[in-house]
């Protein structure tokens, strides 16, 4: 079988970079009034600055999910990827721009590459990878020999402030008592942002300077364990099983803000740990997948900074101790950006001149929509 090389990788962010002062400048504030959460959200995150594709001016987005992603290719491409020999795109997405056609046919409708193979892939987090390990799947195989994949969001669309004027208009009292835009939807407002990345992958390492030879990819879900806890296009009932948009009449999807990006943070905080690193680490030692001592760098993508001394402690109950000097993040300069994360995280990691010819790299792609988890096994070649 084809061994598999990440030659390249490129990350793109829309417009000028936003501090923590300026957040709501861009997205707005809901009911007049600034959030009484974010302070606390953002001391707990460490997140200093953030990409959003929105017009700070006329509050208009920029650019699109998809005009990202190819942005991110046509990057690639500048950088020497040879795009007209692909014969595959895969590309992954929280939320795509439209509900039909499907993502990755926007992204190259967007994009300079020619008639092609296009793949979606739906998912939170783990659809970014999970397009990387469909072109690696698909170049291991034989079946063809390059590929790009993209990881890309535009959540900023849908968190601007005049998304829940709607909800709060109509039910003020309720809201303010209640706190559910401040628990399950004013949370991720600080949380999320918008980038793309896009990874040019082959069957052959470059001639000059460095790839990643892709090892192994290992991938598990526990959503037959576990409720949902991140969901957007649904409501979430008491007994926790999801009503889809699609039972609730049009004027309901504004008073009840159906589409915002959800998060069910007790089950968040309760559940991640175990099912996104100490389960699957537990499984992948004991298969010998990799030995943690061989590990020269971690690359951990964690939406917050909240979550890294409780990854560690994961890890280490794993038996997979990894020290925090081998890990590398941009959380706090790039925020976090869902399925795009990873390749962003790689693609500064790639072009730092850091990385030399045998190191190996383990990363790690959470993913709470129904907790599932994902690892990567690279060398540096």
């Amino acid at each position: 079988m084809s061994e598999v090389y990440i030659n390249n990788i490129a990350a793109f962010f829309p417009n000028d970079a936003v501090d923590n002062d300026n957040i709501e400048n861009v997205l707005g504030v809901i009911d007049g009034k600034p959030s009484l959460v974010k302070r606390i959200v953002l001391r707990s995150n460490k997140i200093k600055t953030r990409y959003y594709a929105i017009d700070p001016k006329t509050n208009e987005t920029t650019h699109s999910n998809a005009q990202m992603a190819a942005q991110a290719i046509k990057t690639l491409e500048k950088d020497g990827f040879d795009i007209k020999s692909v014969e595959l795109l895969v590309s992954g997405t929280t939320v795509p721009d439209q509900l039909l056609p499907s993502h990755a046919l926007m992204v190259l409708g967007e994009s300079n590459l020619k008639a092609v193979e296009a793949v979606s892939i739906a998912g939170i987090c783990l659809s970014g990878l999970t397009a990387l390990k469909y072109a690696y799947a698909s170049i291991k195989a034989g079946l063809i020999e390059r590929a790009i994949t993209t990881g890309s969001e535009n959540i900023s669309a849908s968190m601007r402030a005049r998304n829940f004027e709607p909800e709060v208009k109509s039910k003020v009292e309720l809201v303010r008592k209640n706190k559910e835009l401040t628990f399950e939807k004013d949370f991720l407002r600080w949380m999320l942002s918008d980038g793309a990345g896009a990874i040019g992958v082959s069957n052959k390492p470059n001639d000059k300077g460095i790839s990643l030879r892709i090892d192994k990819i290992f991938a598990k879900s526990y959503a037959n364990e576990q409720e949902a806890c991140m969901y957007s296009g649904c409501e979430k009932l008491k007994d926790g099983t999801l009503r889809g948009y699609r039972e609730y009449l049009p004027d309901e999807w504004l008073k009840k803000s159906i589409f915002a990006v959800k998060q069910d943070v007790k089950l968040l905080n309760k559940n991640i740990v175990e099912y996104t690193v100490i389960k699957p680490l537990k499984e992948m030692l004991e298969k010998d997948m990799f030995k943690p001592k061989e590990i020269d760098w971690f690359l951990p993508h964690y939406s917050s900074d909240y979550f890294k001394d409780k990854l560690y402690e994961g890890m280490k109950e794993a038996n997979c101790d990894i020290p925090m000097e081998k890990w590398f993040t941009n959380l706090p300069t790039k925020g976090n950006t869902g399925s795009a994360s990873i390749y962003i995280i790689l693609e500064e990691l790639f072009n730092s001149g850091k990385l030399k010819k045998g190191e190996k790299l383990l990363c790690y792609i959470p993913e709470s929509g129904r907790f599932s988890t994902a690892y990567m096994l690279l060398v540096v070649v």
